[in-house]
């Protein structure tokens, strides 16, 4: 029983999954509609959801390790493909835009019984399939751009780790002020 909830286990992972599941939807991120608005840059809701929960997660992270309670090398990070990064985020990006989606939401918005979730969640699967069928003939694309084991962020800019973050920090402050900024104008707008 205790393999069921331990860290890596199913139970926990399904838990974790509905847990999740059901904090994007309360926050309104299951509706494809709050989505687009993203695009339109009339509301910053998903960006400041997602940029500060990259950034804490960094931020923790080098705490945690200055503390000595995590060892950061113990973290498995997959080694990045740029050109795949690239091509797989403007084409994900794509989606999103055209959809309202991103995976993890289409698959709170099937749970809410959304028809549009419904369908750009079997557009998602079918997706994935081609992906998987085509996969032997993308592989130079999927490689392409490797980074090395050595290739972080502090690293390749020549910078203290410290100093990166706090330049993370401050780029979320300043996507705070700007997405708020925008938010105001889209409501001032609408309101005339």
């Amino acid at each position: 029983m205790n393999g069921l909830f331990a860290a890596g286990g199913p139970l926990m992972a399904v838990l974790l999954g509905f847990g999740f599941g059901f904090v994007l939807e309360r926050a309104g991120f299951g509706s494809g509609c709050k989505l687009t608005a993203q695009f339109r840059l009339t509301d910053w809701s998903v960006f400041k959801v997602m940029f500060t929960a990259i950034v804490f997660t960094a931020v923790g992270i080098y705490a945690l390790e200055q503390l000595g309670l995590l060892q950061a090398e113990a973290i498995y990070v997959p080694i990045p493909y740029l050109w795949a990064i690239a091509v797989g985020g403007a084409l994900i990006g794509a989606g999103f835009a055209v959809g309202g989606y991103c995976p993890g939401t289409s698959a709170v918005g099937v749970m809410t019984g959304r028809i549009d979730a419904i369908v750009f969640f079997v557009g998602l699967l079918v997706g994935t399939y081609l992906f998987a069928a085509l996969f032997p003939q993308l592989d130079a694309l999927t490689t392409a751009g490797e980074f090395t084991q050595g290739d972080r962020l502090p690293e390749l800019l020549g910078l203290p780790e410290w100093l990166v973050l706090a330049a993370l920090v401050a780029a979320a402050v300043g996507v705070f002020f700007l997405g708020g900024w925008f938010e105001r104008r889209a409501r001032a707008a609408g309101q005339s």
